[in-house]
């Protein structure tokens, strides 16, 4: 699976842009500020119908203009062309469609079109709070695993109910027990399945994480990914009823997978206070492209990958290595964001692969050179 063409319309700081891609590596070099993360989060829009960098879809329209188009013709199966489009109006619901057919819910469009993003927010991985993490977990099972989704969901939803009822009591100095066990059973029926499928995703996950660190810095450091939750030694019914008190207390739910978190770590001690920060760019490219593996071999097609600006901090002979890996016949399509041109030109003058590179100059997306 490729993207073969993007057509942009008031999208940030794009009046129009449209351009033809190569199918294994796209390059968009320029000044920061000029617009190339622009052009990777229109791409992530057409596989997960929202950005990588801000949830107000209305925020992304160009300023001064009432609306914003993101089109997209993909290539699956060797010839088969989707056309997918987004297309978000000031005021009104944002308009997702296949092939010029509207979803009727956008849930149904995660997964078809997979994709991994790897960027320098990814560090919120390891510097910012458990919610980050989780994300990164649901994000990839959802891709290809709808009832996971919906389970998800449903959770939230199920979660917000309860909260809300846990609030009410204590405002209102009153407490129904048998209210708050409709909510307690469905956030144990779907935790369970939630959990279970977490689980068995951390212990595939895992040894593929380690190969590419293993790979990124040549063997020479030890780091390890470990799956915390509530439910590794209680039941979620117990559980529920164990911390009753508390949540009255508090007026939220205190416990269950709603709490889960990933602990990491290199040498043994956690990787955010100890990791250096190539340390640590290094073990959120790992993640990254452990997800990219993880979803090929779950979608059998290989996923479209973006890098924004990742070779900061790295130096020539690591960047060098990264590109030849995803140069490789295990990596389908790549686009890659540098400001600096001269290091791309020089990592390809030794490799030989097809590859296009554009210059992006303050939303002007240049004619690509080969």
């Amino acid at each position: 699976m490729y993207l073969q063409s993007l057509n942009i319309t008031n999208f940030k700081n794009y009046a129009k842009a449209d351009a033809s891609f190569s199918p294994k590596i796209n390059c968009f070099t320029g000044d920061n500020g000029t617009g190339k993360t622009n052009l990777l989060d229109a791409i992530y829009y057409l596989s997960f119908c929202k950005s990588y960098f801000n949830p107000v879809d209305t925020q992304n329209i160009k300023h001064e203009e009432d609306f914003f188009a993101i089109h997209g013709q993909f290539i699956r199966n060797g010839d088969s062309s989707d056309k997918v489009s987004c297309v978000q109006r000031s005021g009104e619901r944002k308009l997702f469609k296949l092939n010029d057919k509207p979803y009727d819910r956008l849930a149904d469009h995660i997964g078809a079109f997979p994709l991994v993003m790897i960027s320098p927010y990814d560090r919120d991985l390891i510097n910012e709070g458990s919610e980050i993490r989780r994300k990164l977990i649901d994000s990839v099972i959802s891709q290809f695993d709808k009832v996971y989704l919906d389970d998800l969901i449903n959770y939230n939803k199920a979660l917000q109910q309860r909260n809300s009822l846990l609030k009410q009591f204590s405002e209102r100095n009153f407490f129904d027990q048998a209210m708050l066990e409709i909510w307690d059973e469905q956030l144990s029926r779907l935790g369970s399945e939630i959990y279970s499928k977490r689980k068995v995703f951390i212990e595939r996950f895992i040894p593929i994480f380690q190969k590419y660190f293993d790979f990124i810095s040549e063997g020479k450091e030890k780091v390890s990914i470990e799956y915390e939750s509530h439910l590794h030694d209680t039941e979620p019914g117990k559980l529920l009823a164990s911390t009753l008190s508390k949540d009255r207390m508090l007026r939220y739910t205190t416990a269950g997978i709603h709490k889960d978190d990933l602990k990491f770590s290199i040498f043994d001690y956690p990787v955010k206070k100890f990791g250096s920060q190539g340390q640590q760019k290094s073990f959120v490219i790992a993640i990254k492209l452990a997800q990219f593996d993880y979803t090929k071999e779950e979608k059998g097609y290989k996923p479209v990958l973006l890098f924004d600006d990742i070779f900061d901090k790295l130096d020539d002979h690591r960047v060098k290595q990264l590109i030849k890996l995803v140069s490789e016949n295990n990596f389908g399509q790549v686009f890659i964001t540098d400001t600096q041109r001269s290091r791309i030109e020089k990592v390809f003058s030794t490799i030989d692969i097809d590859h296009l590179i554009f210059n992006v100059t303050d939303g002007l997306l240049s004619e690509p050179e080969i």
